[in-house]
């Protein structure tokens, strides 16, 4: 069985993207799935379509369209992080630079869950 995973990426170059800084502000998501062996079996950037980038409703509204397992970010705002985790979307910290970097360190589960929402700029970011 396939576990999806989405990674907010600041480039459109595939496993080799950078991954963003800012979640909701990332200009691109890079949805990737694995196998039970953790090999990628399947990858496809999307655009952002939140708020944040010119688009509607927040980015992690849209996020739970592509039904994901998981969620790798270096951190998200406190009503995103909430959004996910009432979804049942793991939610997972990485302090990677590349999705290639984050997926082995998936793979390797060296990725810690991430329980808290940073509150950054006015009222948080998601």
């Amino acid at each position: 069985m396939l576990k999806r995973i989405v990674l907010p990426v600041a480039e459109n170059k595939g496993l080799a993207s950078r991954i963003a800084d800012h979640f909701g502000r990332a200009p691109y998501f890079l949805i990737v799935e694995v196998d039970e062996q953790g090999q990628i079996a399947s990858e496809r950037p999307v655009s952002n379509s939140g708020e944040h980038s010119g688009g509607r409703g927040h980015a992690h509204d849209s996020i739970l369209e592509f039904e994901p397992d998981y969620l790798i970010v270096p951190g998200m705002g406190p009503r995103g992080l909430k959004a996910m985790k009432s979804a049942g979307v793991e939610v997972l910290r990485t302090g990677a630079d590349q999705v290639q970097e984050a997926l082995e360190a998936f793979r390797e589960g060296r990725l810690e869950i991430l329980n808290q929402g940073c509150g950054h700029h006015r009222g948080g970011h998601d």
